[in-house]
């Protein structure tokens, strides 16, 4: 454990370049602690590192991203959320919990609940769909990264036409919110929900089901412009044909 953490941020001082550190900065309101390397190359170190661990009992692996998280570094929390997610065919219900401590604990900015949610949380709400009434509690909290998290955890399966029901329930317990982050969140998975394919796996979308996805979450987004924030209603109809976007952008 100790010789892969040092492994890792070795490379990652190794790589680190000014001028991303720089620009890091300017992509977040917070405060975020980072070293300064590229996507790319902390995508390719975490692979590496996985190369290393891939044997681990699921257990240990967690152990790790637990450590990378606690470092508090975007690029490690980056590295976590891919090494959680590279083991998801091992995901066993006991293990939401775990994920839900580190939205908690962990998670303090749009990155890392993005990374986090989209994959790991996401891949495992598919593969356990009770646990969707979860993401329902989350949606009550008083911390803005763990409403966001309830809604950026179904855009993937959103794309793939999954959960729509859900979808709306959720959007409409953070109708309202304030929060322009959180706003953004549940208008992301509005937009994912209408550009479903539902066949995706196939490579066959179904046009007839994409269009009542798209149908469904127009209609939503319509019963509701009069009191949706702007900024969810336009990340919501951002794909949507322009006839459509005209319509909803009506006052």
């Amino acid at each position: 454990m100790e010789k892969i953490l040092r492994d890792i941020r070795q490379a990652l001082k190794d790589n680190v370049e000014e001028k991303v550190l720089a620009m890091g900065a300017s992509f977040f309101k917070e405060e975020v602690k980072f070293y300064g390397v590229r996507t790319l190359t902390v995508t390719k170190i975490g692979r590496e590192a996985y190369k290393e661990i891939k044997d681990w009992p699921k257990e240990k692996v967690f152990e790790l991203c637990e450590e990378l998280w606690k470092s508090g570094y975007n690029e490690e929390a980056w590295i976590a959320c891919n090494l959680s997610y590279y083991i998801c065919d091992r995901y066993e219900p006991a293990d939401f919990k775990i994920f839900e401590r580190w939205v908690h604990q962990y998670v303090t900015n749009w990155a890392s609940c993005d990374t986090l949610c989209n994959h790991t949380v996401g891949t495992f709400i598919e593969m356990y769909p009770d646990y969707i009434k979860e993401l329902k509690r989350w949606t009550l909290s008083e911390n803005r990264w763990v409403k966001r998290a309830a809604a950026v955890t179904l855009i993937i399966p959103a794309r793939k036409g999954l959960f729509l029901k859900d979808i709306f329930e959720i959007a409409d317990i953070m109708l309202l919110d304030k929060d322009d982050l959180v706003q953004k969140g549940y208008g992301w998975m509005l937009k994912a929900a209408s550009l479903s394919e539902p066949t995706a796996a196939a490579k066959k979308p179904d046009p007839a089901t994409q269009k009542m996805h798209l149908e469904a979450v127009f209609n939503y987004v319509l019963s509701k412009k009069a009191v949706m924030p702007r900024t969810a209603l336009r990340y919501a109809i951002e794909k949507m044909p322009k006839d459509m976007r005209a319509e909803a952008m009506k006052k």
